[in-house]
């Protein structure tokens, strides 16, 4: 597995890989603004013999840098491809001028939830009917380490 900053020809496994992890409640990125991210924030890539299985999207084009999503294939799930994008993508802003970062998660991800706490992220807010299904999101920050 290679992880490594997402480029324009990586685009179209890039929106298929979105498209499969993330329905309409979840607000899935459209291909326009997959090129928009990949040109004016930071996305790595997780790829297995050139195929894209997994990707952190985090914008920083913002006063506090906010990571807009994570997503790992079904069948790649449990391997720590995670945990991997996100540890490089903390390492990478934590030699920027962010405070903090901040993320949203809806309640009924466990396991995202889980994750975010071992990088020492606290929930900060409840936002009620958040996603289109109606569930709540928590709000969660880590005070960058600069």
């Amino acid at each position: 597995m290679t992880i490594s900053k997402a480029t324009i020809k990586e685009l179209s496994q890039l929106y298929l890989l979105e498209n499969s992890l993330f329905q309409k409640e979840n607000f899935p990125l459209s291909k326009a603004s997959l090129r928009y991210h990949i040109n004016n924030n930071l996305i790595y890539l997780a790829k297995i013999e050139d195929v894209v299985v997994a990707y952190i999207l985090v914008l920083i084009k913002r006063k506090n840098a906010k990571i807009h999503s994570l997503g790992v294939q079904k069948e790649h799930r449990g391997k720590n491809i995670a945990k991997l994008l996100l540890k490089k993508a903390l390492e990478e802003l934590e030699m920027s001028s962010f405070k903090s970062i901040l993320l949203e998660v809806r309640c009924d991800n466990q396991s995202a939830i889980s994750l975010y706490k071992s990088f020492q992220f606290e929930t900060t807010k409840i936002e009620h009917r958040f996603y289109l299904d109606g569930c709540d999101a928590f709000i969660m920050k880590k005070d960058n380490g600069i």
